[in-house]
């Protein structure tokens, strides 16, 4: 069984356990398992970049040089957010200035860190098992079922080589393999709103409306993320969404406003390979969708 190395940050342990949860069953389906960097901490979120660079380096980059010494050769990390802060902080490491973070770090018994490998797992699902894998533990083809793959903005940018940063296919392609039909919308890679939902409330839930109003509209019947952030935006305020848009929704498309089940990926996965409902979290979705999942 193969191994990787695994950093959990925050999110995963507390808004999206279910995401945690159903990842393992599925990387154990698969062939997979995770091992988790001991002492890890929190990544510092994109946006101490915006503030101090070093400092913010220095924190997330604390976690590659344990991820180092623990033997690790790539690190699965399941949120977006902490992907993109530590692959930045991974740069800013090898770049001149970075010694100065070095130096930091040395202080502390730490050194190393630009070695490691960052990588999603919607990224080894797709690229290190295989399409072919996936297919042949599927118990429940999800025959029927459209699902709008949501990818949003800090995965395939501003790095470019898990897929296409302007039209990504990839977690398409997992969906179509478990049975689904993956729909096809313009904005899978448009901003979800991010923490605006918490500061800047109307921007934040127009956001989320501009992208769930797009997804109903194309037929999807199922939305599959995977950010806990993005998941939480999307599923948490479809209620405010339903409340403060659906009159604009009803008029530009005549007809009523439906909030739409939002999944992390790998939930649908995990019930596609036979998982039980609760080993898979799915009680944890504001918008039910077991019968949907199970009529497909």
């Amino acid at each position: 069984m193969k191994t990787y190395g695994y950093y959990p940050g925050c999110s995963v342990r507390s808004s999206s356990k279910a995401y945690e949860k159903s990842l393992f069953l599925v990387l154990k389906s698969l062939g997979a398992q995770l091992k988790e960097i001991d002492d890890w901490n929190c990544c510092g979120a994109t946006a101490y970049f915006g503030t101090d660079k070093k400092m913010a380096t220095a924190i997330a980059g604390r976690n590659l040089s344990l991820a180092e010494q623990q033997k690790m050769d790539d690190i699965v990390i399941p949120c977006t957010g902490c992907y993109l802060t530590l692959r930045k902080s991974q740069d800013y490491l090898k770049e001149h200035q970075g010694e100065i973070v070095h130096k930091a770090m040395n202080g502390a018994g730490l050194k190393g860190g630009e070695k490691v490998a960052l990588r999603h797992p919607v990224e080894i699902i797709h690229k290190d098992i295989g399409l072919e894998a996936i297919a042949k533990v599927v118990k429940r083809p999800l025959k029927g079922l459209k699902v709008a793959s949501y990818y949003g903005c800090q995965l395939v940018r501003p790095y470019g080589d898990i897929d296409d940063p302007y039209h990504p296919v990839i977690l398409d392609e997992i969906m179509t393999a478990c049975g689904a039909e993956a729909v096809e919308y313009p904005y899978k890679t448009r901003c979800c709103g991010g923490a605006l939902t918490g500061t800047v409330e109307d921007v934040g839930l127009r956001l989320v409306y501009i992208l769930l109003a797009e997804m109903q509209k194309r037929g999807a019947q199922v939305v599959v993320t995977m950010c806990p952030l993005c998941h939480m935006n999307l599923d948490a305020f479809q209620s405010k969404v339903a409340s403060r848009f659906g009159a604009e929704y009803k008029k530009s498309f005549r007809k009523e406003y439906k909030p739409l089940p939002i999944l992390h990926f790998t939930q649908v996965m995990g019930w596609a390979f036979g998982y039980k409902s609760k080993e898979l979290g799915l009680g944890d979705i504001m918008v039910e969708p077991k019968s949907l999942l199970a009529a497909s």
